[in-house]
């Protein structure tokens, strides 16, 4: 970030913007089908559940789907977010809980995340 000058009190200090931190979620391929993601929106809007932690610097810039079994689209995803300074991606709830269809790629998905050098955070609104 740029250095800046506001005041204070008072009193000119120079100092960096904010950092913003940039999430992504990914969510389950088949499960999009019959979820257009509300729970994982309104989690993050409110900054509840497995959001609940990020201020208001932070952006959700990506919402996605993993491309279908075997998570085919993720590797590709990767490179687009790191362009985008995401540093943290989200394992929708869908792929984590016993009610939903169970993700058998699961251990590749967070592999190849991991292996872009972002970190995971294991669901959204659940």
């Amino acid at each position: 970030m740029f250095p800046f000058l506001f005041i204070k009190n008072g009193v000119d200090i120079i100092g960096d913007a904010e950092q913003i931190t940039r999430i992504a979620v990914v969510r389950c391929d088949t499960v999009s089908e019959a979820c257009p993601g509300i729970g994982c929106f309104k989690a993050f809007n409110k900054r509840t559940v497995k959001f609940e932690g990020y201020d208001d610097n932070t952006e959700m810039i990506a919402f996605f789907t993993c491309g279908g079994c075997s998570g085919r689209r993720l590797h590709r995803l990767m490179k687009s977010l790191q362009k985008h300074d995401v540093s943290i991606v989200h394992l929708s709830s869908c792929m984590q809980m016993k009610n939903y269809p169970k993700c058998p790629h699961i251990d590749e998905i967070k592999r190849t995340i991991t292996n872009a050098g972002m970190q995971i955070v294991e669901g959204t609104h659940h």
